[in-house]
């Protein structure tokens, strides 16, 4: 999937998953991300802003709700339908390909078909 014509990124894609499963503020996506990436991502709080400002003005999360907490705001994201849709293609398109890889009988029938054979 893309946001404007780019492959979502790493950062991108675990943000959106972490929000699968409804609104979240800044604090707890971090956590989530590096939980659902195997700390694979880790995101600093300037990092995950960038990454949230990019989606929001791409239509894919929305601040849905926003608290004082300690004398600081809380924004709380949730994931747009546009969003919840781009998540879910994207992890089929990412399943597909490691099944491409992981698959030796698929990965022999894609060569296969793409062999040019002498004739």
């Amino acid at each position: 999937m893309t946001i404007r014509g780019a492959a979502l990124s790493a950062p991108s894609y675990f943000v959106l998953a972490s929000l699968l499963d409804g609104p979240l503020h800044g604090y707890v996506i971090i956590k989530r991300v590096e939980a659902l990436s195997d700390e694979a991502v880790r995101l600093a709080a300037g990092s995950l802003y960038a990454v949230l400002d990019r989606l929001a003005e791409a239509g894919l999360v929305e601040v849905v709700s926003e608290e004082i907490v300690n004398g600081r705001a809380r924004r709380y994201f949730a994931l747009t339908p546009e969003g919840a849709d781009t998540v879910q293609a994207e992890a089929a398109r990412l399943a597909a390909a490691a099944k491409i890889v992981t698959n030796q009988a698929l990965r022999r029938r894609v060569l296969d078909t793409t062999v040019v054979r002498p004739v």
